[in-house]
């Protein structure tokens, strides 16, 4: 939002240097971006008027034109089309800095011969000023602009440049900001006078206005002007509109635009002939409906945008443009003039299906407020009287389906003191909420109740107007205090505490942690075999997903985490270890979905980096099965890994782990079909997935202390023939459950020619060892014979010879 600092002091006294000013606006949350001075560097230009215009003699596309300064005339050459007799323009002599048109860099303008003809000096385009990049023909003044007057003084201005917040509409518009500088500064506000004189037929009767869907228009108003002339706006409003940006037109739409950015109301002007059927209605629009808009492009609309329609059809997009049917031309005599309000998310939602975004949805998507509407209708009226020659019709159209009584605000001095940290004084805050329009009523000692102005619609609640004292006093200037109270108590969460470990203890096996979205794709989730809870159920589906491929919540880790090892494996070779924990999203039935912690890792690659006179072993199972041992060791966890089934992992490569006879996860090779779906390039990957709530109640919080025995151990080697089905791990838990074993390590399978058909022989490195004494051999025999008996008994289990 560009303001002219010249425009608000027809507002609000500017007591402040700029800069000073700036500072304040920006220290309230009105963040000045930067601050434009135009006329700077003008010393040496002034307003001319064109007396006379002759060809050039020596070339067909030049002009001699003769000015006058008020104190002489001179000749200058010029190749601008535009130019006329009685013209004021801008006259540079020479010495004065311009902007170079081929460089764009400023350059002293020099005495020049063009074609035999001496040019004393140079009529200027914007472009050569530095105004802006137009430069087709020469920039004509209005025709009031005083001959011979410093252009410094007629044009020049300075320009704060806001970056306006989405909550501040009302800074949107020069008389929003003058209330800033009002009430940050004590000075007293002058608003723009909305009387005039009504002498046309009463309006009724011949315009009526419908709004079939209210909730996207809450109020719609129209006035009519007969017998306007249309022409050029005068040069101080012209000249307000090029400060602001904006490009003059003509009276009427000027007037529309002034309005717009003085009060902040977007405005649109109907040709009231090209009106059919006299009357307006409001409405969502049709399928495959259409118009041409004024920028004439041909656009289609869907039911969810709002059109503004005549008898006849579309007439304008509301809140957005309008439709080049009924625009105002130079033949337009009659304007009807439309100020309405619509609800900003629908506006928001039009200008992005239309790749279309106007000064006027600018506005809108902020959410204006409807009092709004007949304010600009108001101002804009009164200055098609005055400006266009017209006369008003009696009364206005206002059809006001979606009033609201204005809120109250309870604020307190306990609930000031609480959000501010210091005591503020009765008089300070009536003050300061009266200066920024809000009604103050009510006894301080229990509290002022607040209506905020209309023109507010951010504040709400007894925060937001502490927020307002807060920052029309100064952040700076609020007292500072340290922190007291006590430190809060610590709340223990035995599963967060748990991801974090098992997030550092996997990294310390070497393995990588990845973090991906929460959000992924049909597509890609039916890669893989759901999990069998859900399989009958949809995933949840976002409403407002940003993109197809992030369009579902995630049932499980295995989809992302496979994605990402692909796109690592087509980047770089050798050992690939990753891992994430993550939440996944279990949908039920009439409830919201079921959010469960899970592990998941990927092995895949050399187990090892390699050296130059052996290649590097493959990962296995057994290297992935070695990672997670590891990990349940350090949280003092016994699993046990069972054959099982999965549907995305190999059958005979896929264990379950058991704890207490709990699932807690699974840990397999990834069948060729879903490796190939994800296009991984090297296989096998072997692949675990871990609950971590199930793993949660299985973990040691607290670790016994065991001393080390101060004995000697005593090591054997146990070789048993058992059933060739028969898993080893079952045989190894036996062997740690006798009295005097501390340890027992398999460490060789063999089947063949010494060993029956249908069975195996597994052999074991077992650890005797006493707390209390040194073994004898007799006690270690005797704990073996023992040993070999109950495996006997329980598995059928003999002594290898």
């Amino acid at each position: 939002m560009k303001v002219s600092i010249k425009w608000l002091r027809e507002y609000v006294d500017v007591t402040l240097p700029v800069e000073e000013l700036a500072a304040r606006l920006t220290a309230s949350g009105t963040e000045v971006g930067s601050i434009v001075r135009t006329g700077a560097g003008w010393e040496k230009v002034q307003v001319a008027s064109i007396t006379r215009i002759e060809r050039h003699p020596n070339a067909d596309r030049l002009q001699l034109a003769t000015i006058e300064l008020g104190n002489g005339e001179r000749t200058v050459v010029c190749g601008a089309p535009n130019i006329q007799v009685g013209q004021r323009v801008p006259y540079a002599h020479v010495g004065a800095m311009l902007i170079d048109g081929h460089t764009g860099q400023p350059a002293e303008l020099q005495a020049a011969r063009i074609r035999g003809v001496v040019s004393e000096g140079m009529l200027c385009s914007e472009k050569e000023l530095g105004i802006s990049e137009a430069h087709e023909g020469i920039l004509i003044l209005p025709e009031d602009a005083p001959v011979g007057a410093p252009l410094a003084d007629y044009l020049g201005d300075t320009i704060l440049d806001l970056d306006v917040t989405p909550n501040r509409p009302d800074c949107y518009s020069v008389l929003g900001v003058a209330r800033e500088v009002a009430a940050l500064t004590g000075q007293r506000l002058r608003e723009p006078d909305l009387s005039y004189g009504e002498e046309g037929p009463p309006i009724a009767g011949q315009v009526s206005v419908e709004i079939l869907d209210p909730d996207l228009c809450p109020r719609y108003t129209a006035s009519l002007v007969l017998g306007v002339k249309i022409g050029p706006s005068p040069g101080w409003m012209q000249e307000r509109l090029v400060a602001a940006g904006m490009r003059p037109i003509n009276n009427v739409v000027d007037i529309t635009n002034y309005v717009m950015l003085e009060l902040g109301q977007p405005l649109h002007a109907f040709d009231f002939a090209q009106v059919r059927e006299r009357k307006i209605v409001v409405r969502r629009a049709r399928p495959a409906e259409a118009m041409v808009t004024l920028d004439g492009a041909d656009r289609s609309f869907t039911s969810s945008m709002l059109l503004i329609c005549d008898g006849g059809g579309p007439v304008a997009v509301g809140g957005v443009i309008g439709g080049s049917e009924s625009e105002v031309t130079e033949h337009t005599t009659d304007v009807l003039l439309e100020a309405a309000n619509f609800h900003p998310i629908n506006i928001r939602q039009t200008e992005a299906a239309l790749r279309l975004r106007t000064e006027a949805s600018l506005r809108f998507d902020k959410g204006l407020h409807p009092t709004s509407a007949e304010e600009g209708l108001r101002r804009a009226t009164k200055l098609l009287v005055e400006l266009c020659g017209g006369v008003a019709a009696r009364g206005m159209v206002d059809v006001y389906p979606g009033q609201e009584e204005p809120i109250a605000i309870h604020l307190t001095q306990d609930r000031l003191r609480t959000l501010l940290g210091t005591e503020l004084s009765m008089g300070q805050v009536f003050d300061i909420l009266t200066a920024l329009g809000c009604h103050v009523a009510g006894e301080w000692e229990v509290g002022f109740l607040v209506t905020p102005p209309w023109w507010r619609p951010d504040l709400r609640i007894p925060e937001d107007l502490a927020e307002e004292l807060a920052r029309i006093i100064g952040y700076d200037n609020l007292p500072t205090t340290m922190l007291g109270g006590a430190v809060p108590h610590h709340e223990p969460d035995p599963l967060r505490e748990l991801k974090e470990r098992l997030r550092d203890l996997f990294a310390a096996a070497g393995m990588q942690e990845v973090i991906t979205y929460s959000l992924t794709s049909v597509a890609t989730l039916q890669k893989l075999q759901p999990h069998p809870s859900v399989a009958s159920l949809q995933p949840i589906k976002l409403a407002n997903p940003m993109s197809a491929e992030q369009e579902y919540l995630r049932t499980s880790l295995r989809p992302s985490l496979l994605g990402t090892l692909a796109a690592n494996q087509r980047q770089a070779e050798g050992n690939l270890q990753l891992f994430e924990v993550g939440r996944v999203y279990l949908p039920r039935r009439g409830d919201l979905p079921e959010e469960r912690d899970m592990v998941v890792g990927l092995v895949a690659g050399a187990a090892r980096d390699g050296h130059w006179s052996q290649p590097a072993p493959a990962a296995d199972f057994y290297d992935t099965k070695g990672v997670l041992e590891a990990v349940f060791d350090r949280l003092g966890v016994v699993v046990e890994f069972r054959p099982a089934a999965d549907a995305n992992l190999a059958p005979g490569r896929t264990a379950a782990m058991v704890t207490e006879g709990d699932v807690i996860g699974v840990l397999g090779e990834l069948v060729q079909p879903v490796a190939e779906a994800f296009d991984l390039l090297r296989h096998p990957v072997y692949l675990f997935e871990l609950d971590v709530a199930r793993l949660l109640s299985h973990v040691a919080h607290r670790r016994q202390y065991q001393a080390i025995s101060r004995f000697p151990a005593v090591t054997e080697d146990l070789a048993v023939v058992v059933d060739a089905q028969l898993p080893a791990a079952l045989i190894e838990a036996a062997i740690r459950q006798s009295p005097l074993v501390t340890s027992a390590r398999l460490f060789d399978v063999y089947s063949g020619q010494q060993v029956p058909a249908g069975m195996k022989s597994l052999a074991f490195s077992v650890i005797f060892q006493s707390a209390e004494g040194t073994l004898t051999g007799e006690q270690v025999a005797a704990v073996r014979r023992s040993l070999l008996e109950r495996l006997a008994a329980q598995y059928g289990v003999r002594l290898r010879e």
